[in-house]
Parts: structure tokens; C-alpha cells; sequence
């Protein structure tokens, strides 16, 4: 298709006019129309999209109450709404300014929710036990009743078939976020099983077995192969092939499964589905039955009781403002807005958010990220791989009659604030004003995009509030899902454990990532290091070898000099030595014989009247200097050096021959 029949196309869809922006958003799409018009234009179930039409939420608000039990209506949360009949008496439009009916009482507020009800059906052996709790029971109490029933000391059980994994006896069932109905099941590994039992050591065995659905999507053609363990419940199935496939379960049309699977709270091996595969198909259902039936969401959303119902009718013909049934028309119910306009400082007008927030809904409530919109972006995706969290952004808008409902239920309840504050970080803003949301505007386009921004732009103010959850990317932000104000407790939690399981995988890419980076750097640390130690070593080395070199050169220097100086010294004694006397010149003559420590002999005549000196000198003119050798006479054993050297040889009685050694000294 030509580009330019794209771009018309595009612009006749989305009503966006201007061009450069058209152009931007069909670019980012790879000029794929119906992804760019998917992001543009919210579809259901879309990651950036909601879960109700905007005819569904006309009927939401304008449609006829429900009068299904309060269990009813949990059980049917996160289902959209079909329109009204045009023929039906309660579907006639309202002035803008109505949002939903009210009782003709004026003193009746939202009726509080009663604790809600759940069904279990919990199977040991041969026997099956049904209980029916409010959801503020605990594990424990379970336990106990199945003690009574079952005959089993509560210590020996093991309760079995939990969404959850990380269960204790503590642990309250509301916090498990459970649908309705349940199917449990008791292990007991420390009591012996007989014979009898057989049979449910096989229903054991097969809860523990995984079992491959093989799902047809028939409008895409294309199939899905799931494992599922069989202590799975058919309803949890639907539900995941709804995210799959965007066909919510109440439009879900199946074909394959067994007679015997009739109750969705059927777990897949008791359901009789073949072992280990089984095939299924799904559709759309092409129009629900049930559209002229009042919605049950619309009693959750409304939170009125069933003994109200007919008053609430009553309410709108009387033509009593709705508004006032959430106090909205009043003035002590809105003393300030919840942000200042124009407010300079985006960490000023977030503590006056939290404070007024705090007012009106009470301390309990998330924990609200004080600073700019990047600032809480930094905080979340820019720390370590483990540290960091999923970002939360609560816009809130005071002109929605489902403002109040969604703090004061939604953002307020212990479940949703304890996950919000251990898994992400909240950021909220307040687009009431007009100023205020296109400052929003602004931050969205700057750190998510011009997509996420047209997005929030297409919401309605009826829509409102939203809650965005962002994940960081290595290279981008992106928008995990956009859940809208007219939801329920169980699926704000199901959606935000959805993002979580998205988030963790990812985040475990990461933490690979990092480690692997971290232990490279090590690698490299450690190398470099050796490296430098190893020319530390190499330097010592060749200054230690150079010092060595130099004095050696210093010493052989030194010897040297003193050789020559001894050189010198000899060659000096030597000339002044006076000559030897001929035999016979008739004058006194000693012979002297003087052994020298390397065995050899020196002979030399002398005069008798020569003195002691003068035969020192000659030795000394030898090599063996008189202060480092004595000279020895043998026998008797006599030091010569230690005589006068002044007195004669014959006083010295060195006359007429006589042998001597050298012997250094010590």
C-alpha cells in the first residue's frame, strides 16, 4: 500500500490532523497501519489499553444496577459491560454533570462490602470435604475444620493446590487474592497409606503430573501448546489463554473439553482431559446472551447492596444528583484540590498530593515517590539489576466518579499498598487541571514516548483515574499496562502480579547480564593487577640487578686501587731496599730462607748489620706487608714482626742462615 493512502488512512481512523505527528507515530510503527492504530486508539486487553469499551462504560455508570449477591459479583470482576437496550427505562442518557445514581436518602453513602464468601472443595483419598469461609479466615482454620471432618491431626496435613507457593498456617486467605470457587487437595506423608488408598494416591500422582493443552485459536490460526500441572483449575486456564489470545473468558467460546469438566473450579486432572495431551479450540463468542442482563461489575464498581437496588432505580427518577452519593457535591468533602496549579516545584505539589490524599482516604495508603517524574525513574530502572523495581503512575482526576471508589477501595486496601510499596516504586500526579495535565503530557512525551502521551490523551475523564505501569529497558521505558478506575481489588492485583512476573523475567536477564559484566571486569581487575605487580616485580628486579652491577664495579674499583696501591707501596719498598751482598765480600753474611703461606721459598742475602726493617721491607716488597703477616721462626718458635725493628739480624740471631715462615695474622 502507497504511503500516502497509509497516512490518510491513518489520519480518517485516529482523528489526528496533524501531519508530522501522524507520520511520527505510523514511523514507530514501521508504517504497520493497524499497529499504529493499535497504539493510538486503546483496544481491550492491549498492553496500553483498557479493559472496557467506552459504550461499556457508559453502561458502567448509567446502566441498570445489579442485583446479584456480593459474591456473585466478585466472582465476575474485570468483565466488561454490554451496553443497554435502548428500549430498557434506566438507560436514558444524563446530563453531563450526573455520573451514577443515588438513594433517595440522602444520609445512605457507599454501603461497605461485606467479607466475602469462598467455596472449597478439598479432596483427600477417597473423600471429599466442601467448605465455605469468608476470606478473612486463615490457612489454619482450614486445618482445623479439617480435623474435625477428616479425623487428621492438623500438624500431619499438608494443604496442597495453592496459586501460591509460599503458604503458611498464618497466612490469611484474602491476602492469596482467591476466585470463589476452589479445589484443594491433603497430602499426608507421614501416615502410612493402606490399600484402600490406592485410589487416591493416583488422584495424587495426577495433580502432580503436567499436562499439554494443545490450544486452537481459530480467528488467528494459530496454535498454543501450555503445560499446566493438573492441580491447575480450568479457570486459571482461561484466564491465561485470555492474555494470550485478548479473548476475555466471559466472550471465550470452547470446544473439547469433556463432559465431566462442568464446574471451572475443576482442576485439570480431575476434569478428564487426556493424558499427557489434549486438544482444545476457542473463539470469540459472536454476541454475548446476556446483554439486556444487569452487569455484576457495575455493583462492584458502585459497591451498593442488593437490598438497595430498587431505591437506587428510585434515586434516578426522582432525578437526584449521583454525585451525591459519593459526597462530591460536597463542599467538606473537597477542601483543597489534591495538586496546586502551576505549581513550580514537582516535589512540593507531590507532599501537598500526599497530604491531601492522606486527608481524604487516610494513612494507609502507597507510599507516594516525593520528586520529579525522572528522578523516580532513576530510582527505579537506573540502580543495580537487583534493586530495581516497576514504576507505578497514579494519575488522578477529581472531575471521575470513580475517583473516589478507586482510592478509598482500590489504593487504600493492605494487599494492594503492601505489593505497590515491596515492588514498585508510585509516582502520582493530579491532571484535574488543565495546566497540570499537559505538564503531564510533557514529562510522558519526554521519558516514554509520543505513543504513550496520545494514549493518555484518548482516556476520557469518566475513565479516570489511571494507573501506568512502566518497565526500564537497556535502550527505553515501556508501558507494561494501563489500568483503568472501574476494576476490582482481585484484578488490580492480578494485573499488577501479571507486570511482576513480566518484570522478573526480565530482571533475571539482567542480573545474568550484570553478573556475567561484573565478572568479566573482575577478570579483567585481576589481570590488570597481575599485570602491574608483574612489572613491579620486573622493576625491583632490574633495580636490585643494577645496584648489584654498580657495586660490583664500586668493589672492583676499590680492588683495583688497592692493588695498585699495594702496587705501589711494593714497587716502592723494593727500590729502597738496599742490594744484596755478594758471597764473597768478606763481610758478615745471613742467609734467610722465608716459606710464604702458598708453600714457595724466598731467598735473600743480608748483611748481618742490616737491621730488622730492612727484612721486612724486602717481605713486604714480596706481597705480605707487615701489618697483615707475621713473620716465624721455627724451631724455637719465635714472632719476629714483634721485635725492635731497629736491632740487627745478628741481634736478632738471625745469623749466620736461618728459615723463617709467613703466617697471617688473625
Amino acid at each position: 500500500m502507497d504511503r500516502e493512502m497509509i497516512l490518510a488512512d491513518f489520519q480518517a481512523c485516529t482523528g489526528i490532523d496533524n501531519i508530522a505527528e501522524a507520520i511520527t507515530l505510523l514511523e514507530l510503527n514501521n508504517w504497520d497501519l493497524v499497529a499504529a492504530i493499535n497504539g493510538v486508539i486503546p483496544q481491550e486487553n492491549g498492553i496500553l489499553q483498557s479493559g472496557f469499551s467506552s459504550e461499556a462504560s457508559q453502561a458502567t455508570m448509567h446502566g441498570p444496577h445489579s442485583h446479584s449477591e456480593a459474591g456473585d459479583a466478585d466472582a465476575a470482576a474485570g468483565s466488561a459491560v454490554p451496553p443497554p437496550s435502548s428500549s430498557s427505562p434506566s438507560s436514558s442518557p444524563l446530563p453531563s454533570s450526573a455520573s451514577v445514581f443515588c438513594p433517595i436518602n440522602p444520609s445512605r453513602h457507599i454501603v461497605e462490602r461485606q467479607s466475602r464468601m469462598l467455596n472449597f472443595m478439598v479432596e483427600y483419598r477417597q473423600r471429599s470435604v466442601e467448605l465455605v469461609l469468608e476470606e478473612s479466615s486463615t490457612i489454619r482454620e482450614i486445618k482445623e475444620f479439617l480435623q474435625t471432618e477428616l479425623g487428621i491431626p492438623a500438624s500431619k496435613m499438608q494443604l496442597k493446590g495453592w496459586k501460591s507457593g509460599d503458604v503458611t498456617d498464618s497466612t490469611v486467605l484474602r491476602s492469596l487474592h482467591l476466585p470463589k470457587n476452589n479445589s484443594l487437595y491433603v497430602l499426608t506423608p507421614d501416615i502410612t497409606p493402606t490399600a484402600s488408598t490406592s485410589k487416591n494416591s493416583a488422584l495424587q500422582e495426577s495433580l502432580n503430573q503436567n499436562f499439554l493443552l494443545v490450544i486452537s485459536h481459530r480467528e488467528a490460526q494459530r496454535d498454543y501448546n501450555l503445560n499446566f500441572p493438573g492441580s491447575r483449575t480450568i479457570q486459571e486456564v482461561k484466564r491465561n489463554v485470555s492474555d494470550l489470545t485478548n479473548i476475555p473468558v466471559r466472550y471465550q467460546q470452547w470446544e473439547g473439553w469433556p463432559a465431566s469438566a462442568s464446574d471451572d473450579s475443576m482442576t485439570l486432572a480431575l476434569s478428564g482431559i487426556s493424558y499427557p495431551c489434549h486438544h482444545l479450540s476457542v473463539c470469540r463468542r459472536s454476541s454475548p446472551a446476556n446483554a439486556q442482563e444487569p452487569t455484576e461489575e457495575c455493583a462492584d464498581v458502585h459497591m451498593i447492596s442488593d437490598s438497595e437496588g430498587e431505591e437506587y432505580e428510585d434515586a434516578t427518577e426522582f432525578g437526584v444528583d449521583d454525585s451525591e452519593m459519593f459526597g462530591m457535591s460536597s463542599s467538606s468533602c473537597r477542601k483543597s484540590p489534591m495538586m496546586p496549579e502551576n505549581s513550580e516545584n514537582e516535589a512540593d505539589a507531590l507532599l501537598h498530593f500526599t497530604a491531601e490524599f492522606s486527608s481524604r482516604y487516610g494513612e494507609t495508603h502507597p507510599m507516594f515517590f516525593i520528586g520529579s517524574l525522572e528522578a523516580a525513574s532513576q530510582e527505579a530502572f537506573y540502580g543495580k539489576a537487583r534493586d530495581r523495581k516497576l514504576l507505578a503512575i497514579y494519575l488522578h482526576n477529581d472531575e471521575s466518579v470513580l475517583s473516589n471508589v478507586f482510592c478509598s477501595q482500590m489504593m487504600c486496601a493492605d494487599s494492594i499498598v503492601s505489593y505497590l510499596s515491596q515492588n514498585f516504586i508510585t509516582w502520582a500526579w493530579d491532571v484535574t487541571q488543565e495546566a497540570n495535565k499537559a505538564r503531564l503530557l510533557t514529562m510522558c512525551t519526554r521519558h516514554f514516548g509520543s505513543v504513550v502521551t496520545q494514549t493518555i490523551r484518548t482516556y476520557k475523564t469518566d475513565q479516570f483515574p489511571l494507573l501506568l505501569i512502566v518497565m526500564g529497558k537497556r535502550t527505553s521505558n515501556e508501558v507494561l499496562n494501563v489500568i483503568q478506575g472501574n476494576t476490582t481489588v482481585d484484578e488490580l492485583m492480578m494485573r499488577l502480579m501479571g507486570a511482576m512476573e513480566i518484570f522478573t523475567a526480565q530482571q533475571q536477564e539482567d542480573i545474568k547480564d550484570e553478573d556475567e559484566r561484573e565478572a568479566r571486569e573482575t577478570v579483567k581487575r585481576e589481570q590488570d593487577e597481575a599485570y602491574r605487580l608483574s612489572l613491579e616485580a620486573d622493576r625491583k628486579k632490574r633495580e636490585a640487578q643494577e645496584k648489584e652491577e654498580a657495586e660490583q664495579v664500586r668493589l672492583e674499583r676499590m680492588r683495583k686501587e688497592q692493588e695498585e696501591e699495594k702496587e705501589a707501596i711494593r714497587l716502592s719498598l723494593e727500590q729502597t731496599l738496599p742490594p744484596e751482598p755478594e758471597d764473597e765480600s768478606g763481610e758478615q753474611i745471613s742467609k734467610l730462607r722465608i716459606r710464604t703461606p702458598s708453600g714457595e721459598f724466598l731467598e735473600r742475602r743480608f748483611l748481618g748489620s742490616c737491621k730488622l726493617q730492612v727484612l721486612f721491607d724486602f717481605v713486604a716488597s714480596k706481597g705480605y706487608p707487615f701489618e697483615a703477616f707475621k713473620l716465624l721462626t721455627t724451631f724455637p718458635r719465635r714472632n719476629i714482626t714483634q721485635l725492635d725493628a731497629g736491632s740487627t739480624l745478628l741481634e736478632a740471631k738471625l745469623f749466620p742462615q736461618e728459615t723463617l715462615f709467613l703466617e697471617a695474622k688473625e
